[in-house]
């Protein structure tokens, strides 16, 4: 019944897609009405929503199955590139879209790079060194395309120090969300709503560019979910949710957050991917100082369970409950970032950074009540 159920759903999308991806019609009346983003949106989730039992079904075909053992939460085998209809859908939508600029350019070029990479990982398994030698070329073509931080204060070899933390900041969040990819649907949820916070943001500040690219990542991020909602009948793998972070990363390097405060422009993007960000520093804080980590290859490798979502779910919270609340936390910070903006006075901007504060210390309070402790080792803090 479910698979008849599903098949139905296919079709009916499919015949969607047909009829909007004319010249014309829907496509023309979004277009007119200042609404381009939600057809954007509902072609790559249309597109995600056909092509996900497909990468399922080659998934099993080429052996690319992700296997249960005692560090994973599955108990079955699953297929795991998923990542390929999130890529397919994006890029459908973004060609569909005809709006090309030399950033964008450098965006699904550098995108491509990294979801081959990804996609090659996932079906051979590739080197913790070659895996990090691409996830910098990707990010180093986005710089060379036009897109780094660009710093209010003109410093000696300023264009150098921001390509270097530019190329720092897409490769950590590259392996952020792929790191996050540890429980059913997390990643997807994830990629879903902080691309939303990109779109409101963009749009509500005219960068339409910026909300277009924000609303094909977010449907593909969408049409995904119903195949990889727990339980999971397809995995993202490396392939979709490094693709999926490296969009974010490409997006907050992307948008023009804030000219005249630095604390503002700063802050937005750090506040939309805040719980990627923070769950990645603090793991890597806590790895190096337990010994579990000592060189960038181990960093890479390492897939212990002291995870955010692992200890929340430590604490007793189910699948389910613990992608909704750590989206939940998420979207408090996103609308933090969203209001920051409009706060015309700079003693409610540091409020709203205070509480935001807040919210990481809940959180850190967590992750300590969560903490894994074994046998003969000390405690991951």
């Amino acid at each position: 019944m479910r698979k008849r159920q599903g098949g139905l759903i296919s079709f009916t999308v499919l015949a969607v897609l047909l009829v909007v991806l004319p010249a014309g019609g829907f496509s023309a009346w979004t277009w007119t009405e200042g609404l381009r983003w939600t057809y954007l949106f509902f072609i790559a989730m249309a597109a995600v929503f056909l092509l996900a039992p497909v990468s399922g079904w080659l998934a099993v075909r080429i052996g690319a199955i992700d296997h249960p053992d005692a560090r994973k939460v599955h108990t079955s085998p699953v297929p795991r590139i998923g990542g390929l209809a999130v890529y397919l859908g994006f890029m459908l939508a973004m060609v569909r879209n005809q709006q090309f600029s030399k950033e964008i350019y450098g965006i699904m070029l550098g995108g491509t790079i990294i979801f081959l990479l990804g996609f090659f990982d996932d079906w051979k398994g590739l080197s913790a060194r070659t895996r990090l030698f691409w996830q910098v070329a990707a990010a180093l073509v986005v710089t060379f395309f036009g897109l780094y931080f660009n710093f209010p204060l003109k410093l000696p070899f300023g264009l150098v120090i921001s390509t270097v933390l530019s190329v720092l900041w897409l490769v950590g969040i590259v392996n952020a969300f792929n790191f996050m990819d540890g429980i059913d649907g997390l990643a997807s949820s994830m990629g879903f709503i902080c691309a939303l916070l990109f779109l409101g943001i963009g749009w509500n500040s005219s960068q339409y560019p910026l909300s277009f690219i924000s609303a094909a990542l977010a449907g593909a991020c969408a049409g995904f979910l119903r195949m990889n909602w727990h339980p999971a009948r397809v995995f993202l793998g490396d392939s979709g949710s490094t693709f999926i972070g490296f969009i974010l990363g490409c997006l907050a390097l992307y948008g023009g957050w804030a000219t005249d405060n630095p604390a503002v422009s700063f802050s937005t993007p750090l506040l939309v991917l805040g719980i990627p960000v923070f769950d990645i520093i603090y793991t890597t804080v806590s790895r190096v100082r337990n010994g579990s980590v000592k060189s960038v290859r181990q960093w890479l490798e390492y897939t212990g369970k002291d995870h955010f979502h692992h200890r929340l779910m430590k604490l007793g919270l189910d699948v389910e409950q613990t992608v909704g609340f750590i989206v939940l936390l998420n979207i408090c910070l996103g609308l933090g970032a969203w209001t920051i903006r409009h706060t015309a006075s700079t003693l409610g901007t540091w409020l709203l950074l205070a509480q935001s504060v807040m919210i990481f210390l809940v959180v850190v309070v967590l992750m300590v009540l969560g903490r894994e402790v074994t046998p003969g080792k000390k405690a991951a803090e």
